[in-house]
């Protein structure tokens, strides 16, 4: 086998949840190129349908597909939807996920004045509806496959050290690197060796979810934290969304056939960096 081969998604379907986003969709654009065809899942239609059709027109294929994942039925219909378009699902990335300022400490709210609910949501949306309830449903449509099949989820620098301002991301996050490896490990044993289940964990990127806490709207420039945090990355950078494609692809394919149970970062060297 060429190594180039071993990269090579040809005849695999993959899906995104969440790929009508800035992250999931630079995600779905990468299993794209590397011949899947892909089922991008999003809350709103239209941004799915764009994602999909960036694809198509790079040569590819894809579709875009509805899902709430606070709601399992409508999960499920997606799933059911994937799998009569297609006829089965190869590959899972569980790409939903967020914050909001509810969840968030400011000079504004403190921690004993956030509200619950507000937690409670950031929580569902990264790990129960996010990663939790999508793995039920589609890994039981890909116990089907004799050659197994591969989950990945996002975690966050926050399962490596949690960041201030943000308890419940960081508390999500820290939850799901901890369920992707447990399971990995329950798939191996009482499934298929063949399933097998890793996780990314970006480090920071600008998005719209915290572009509030990094940029200063007034003057374009870093906020304190922003500083910070390009202060603690050795390559002195935000990632882009292209930065996670690789990675992805290689947890996709044949190349990590021997890979189940890991988190990888993807931050610029942040995690590996003690301040000194």
């Amino acid at each position: 086998m060429q190594v180039t081969d071993m990269f090579d998604l040809s005849g695999k379907v993959a899906v995104v949840t969440g790929g009508g986003g800035v992250l999931g969709g630079a995600i779905a654009q990468g299993l794209g190129a590397a011949g899947a065809t892909v089922a991008i899942a999003d809350l709103i239609p239209a941004n799915a349908d764009a994602a999909a059709q960036r694809i198509i027109e790079q040569g590819g294929t894809a579709k875009g597909y509805f899902i709430d994942v606070f709601k399992k039925e409508s999960i499920q219909a997606c799933c059911d939807a994937i799998v009569a378009d297609f006829g089965e699902v190869n590959i899972l990335v569980n790409a939903v996920g967020g914050n909001m300022k509810g969840a968030t400490t400011s000079p504004e709210q403190s921690f004993f004045e956030m509200p619950g609910e507000a937690i409670q949501k950031v929580v569902d949306l990264n790990l129960v509806g996010g990663t939790v309830i999508p793995s039920q449903v589609f890994i039981k449509a890909m116990l089907k496959n004799a050659a197994g099949g591969s989950i990945i989820n996002i975690s966050s620098m926050n399962s490596f050290r949690p960041l201030t301002r943000i308890p419940g991301y960081s508390a999500a996050k820290s939850a799901v690197s901890n369920f992707t490896q447990w399971l990995a490990v329950h798939l191996a044993q009482e499934y298929s060796p063949k399933l097998r289940v890793n996780a990314v964990a970006p480090g920071f990127f600008l998005t719209d979810q915290n572009r509030f806490l990094l940029i200063d709207e007034k003057t374009g420039e870093g906020t304190p934290r922003g500083k910070a945090i390009i202060g603690h990355t050795p390559m002195g950078r935000y990632g882009v969304p292209e930065d996670l494609v690789g990675v992805i692809v290689w947890l996709a394919t044949d190349a990590s056939r021997f890979v189940t149970g890991i988190v990888v970062p993807i931050d610029g060297g942040f995690s590996a960096f003690s301040g000194v």
